[in-house]
């Protein structure tokens, strides 16, 4: 099954994706592909999903054990590894949330950071959010966050493919971090970086995870307030190795 890149993170978290070897010779999708071509090539090994999840409100284009790739060999895969192609426990908790709390994004600068399939960025301009940008180092993980806002009847957010942790933070009134606490070393450098965008511009950072050994073992817990706890619906404890629940933490350090 090609699942060596989906089960790992859920439940190891501290390890890394298996790095695909690849035969096709294309392996960056910005400089070899066009957008039309990498969009064809998922619409045609994705599936559009609603209703199996926290916010049935919202459709999105993911993997499926009717696609191609959930059983293909994953060194067939021609991109990078796809985080984007799971919903994420951590980022449905972080996007039921902001629906049940609209006020948290309305009229705000939004970041999301580590967007993956583009869900938060989505549900974030649903809450009124004056701008949202969704930041995913995968130049396909922002493709398909357009095209998975193009699905819901949106306007696509502002999608970035440059690695912002450890730059100097731009302004946002609001950081969205789903999933994001799932390896030590991106963990520490996160929280560093986290730290200087609520010193610099006094950033909300709310915060999604089923509760990973990675981020539950984190210093920064010391400083995280509980807003939300979720049942996760029985498909997405499967696929996460009898993960039950996902909270919803806002950080706030005494900086």
């Amino acid at each position: 099954m090609f699942t060596s890149w989906r089960c790992r993170p859920t439940s190891a978290l501290g390890t890394v994706f298996h790095t695909f070897k690849t035969t096709t010779g294309f392996r960056n999708a910005s400089s070899c592909h066009s957008d039309e071509s990498i969009r064809r090539f998922i619409e045609e090994n994705t599936e559009v999903v609603g209703g199996q999840s926290l916010t049935p409100e919202i459709r999105l284009r993911l993997f499926t054990p009717n696609c191609r790739f959930w059983k293909e060999r994953p060194e067939l895969w021609p991109f990078k590894d796809p985080y984007w192609a799971i919903y994420w426990p951590g980022g449905q908790a972080l996007s039921r949330y902001l629906l049940d709390n609209p006020h948290e994004c309305r009229g705000k600068a939004v970041l999301d950071l580590g967007s993956g399939c583009g869900a938060s960025s989505i549900v974030a301009k649903e809450c009124g959010a004056d701008h949202v940008t969704a930041n995913d180092i995968d130049a396909v993980a922002g493709l398909v966050t357009i095209m998975n806002s193009e699905l819901n009847n949106q306007e696509p957010p502002v999608c970035l493919a440059d690695d912002l942790i450890n730059t100097y933070p731009k302004s946002f009134d609001l950081m969205l971090l789903g999933d994001m606490f799932y390896d030590e070393t991106l963990a520490a450098s996160l929280h560093a970086w986290l730290d200087l965008c609520i010193k610099t511009h006094g950033t909300k950072v709310l915060i999604g995870d089923p509760g990973r050994a990675a981020f539950e073992a984190h210093t920064i817990h010391q400083d995280l307030q509980h807003l939300a706890q979720y049942e996760l619906p029985e498909s997405v404890q499967k696929e996460n190795y009898g993960l039950t629940y996902s909270s919803v933490w806002c950080y706030c350090p005494k900086l």
